[in-house]
């Protein structure tokens, strides 16, 4: 009963905060502890709108970039839905304090590269599988000018490259958080990575593309399921974002290092082995790089939620649409 007066002596803009706060932020897993902003979130053929992820600790403005394939884009999108204040390129330069990339696919580095010259000195943290084609394929003066502090000369040197040692936990230099990173199969013999992104005592993981251990004759997704899965027994594990690139009909032959709704229960259950009996309800999943062929991403979603044994709380991202954890 003590909570109708308090109610009563809200104002309105009170009112509306706190519903929408109760609208975004997962139920069951308590205080927020990040803010995630998508700039985009497809797997291909939409090049406004392919993977990146600003991640920050909560209720602060210092956000590293999970993969970067689409940057200005959709930092318009957030300015025009306003979560960020114009212009769009002061948030490029001065918001994003540093990058982390899963994989050197175009569809996760572009907007990186096409954006560099208008970019601030930052830097780009990695796997050496990864900082290697960065800083030789792309970062160029055969295919575009070396921003980085390697390879070809002159170096320009706004980017500086961190190279990640797996398992090992580092600070995102002028951010709050700390980053792990696991190598991935990514078609075997190609790699990519999952980021374990800590805040205090809370963590949010973040696999860029990967397939199927079964898949790919691996151990990597039994690895991150085995560090991670003690956060989730003690619900410190925030939210989960993984890739779903294809719907259940696609051959096996033709994955390329992705997973399908089948694929991924498969490893959910591999994980829900390590975790315990109903430790992954609730869960925040985030459905990440769904390719908009046809109409796959609305059958990825329709698998994916008639199939849902552990109950976990399935969100399928959109770009510029706000996420806490």
């Amino acid at each position: 009963m003590k909570l109708f007066p308090a109610i009563l002596r809200m104002s309105a803009l009170q009112l509306i905060l706190v519903c929408l706060l109760q609208t975004i932020s997962p139920a069951g897993y308590g205080q927020r502890s990040f803010s995630v902003i998508p700039l985009g979130v497809r797997g291909g053929l939409d090049e406004s709108n392919l993977s990146a992820y600003l991640v920050a600790a909560a209720d602060t403005h210092d956000y590293i970039c999970l993969d970067a394939g689409t940057l200005y884009s959709g930092i318009q999108k957030a300015v025009g839905k306003g979560l960020f204040p114009p212009p769009a390129g002061a948030i490029l330069r001065n918001r994003i304090k540093d990058y982390f990339i899963s994989h050197p696919h175009l569809d996760h580095v572009a907007g990186l590269i096409i954006n560099s010259p208008d970019d601030t000195a930052k830097n780009i943290y990695g796997l050496p599988s990864c900082l290697t084609v960065i800083a030789d394929k792309y970062f160029s003066w055969k295919s575009w000018a070396n921003f980085g502090d390697e390879g070809e000369k002159p170096q320009l040197k706004k980017y500086h490259y961190v190279t990640m040692e797996p398992g090992k936990e580092i600070p995102a230099a002028n951010t709050a958080l700390s980053v792990q990173a696991f190598p991935l199969s990514h078609g075997n013999p190609y790699e990519s990575t999952a980021f374990l992104v800590r805040n205090g005592e809370n963590s949010l993981l973040y696999f860029g593309d990967t397939g199927a251990d079964s898949v790919e004759h691996s151990d990597k997704l039994a690895t991150v399921w085995q560090a991670v899965a003690p956060l989730i027994k003690a619900h410190r594990l925030k939210a989960l974002f993984i890739e779903v690139s294809f719907p259940n009909e696609q051959p096996v032959k033709l994955l390329f290092g992705h997973l399908t709704p089948a694929l991924l229960q498969q490893e959910l259950e591999a994980l829900a082995r390590l975790t315990g009996a109903g430790a992954l309800k609730d869960l925040p999943v985030v459905i990440t790089h769904r390719k908009p062929v046809g109409n796959q991403e609305e059958m990825i979603r329709r698998q994916l939620l008639a199939v849902n044994p552990h109950g976990v709380k399935l969100i399928f991202p959109q770009q510029a649409q706000r996420l806490d954890f």
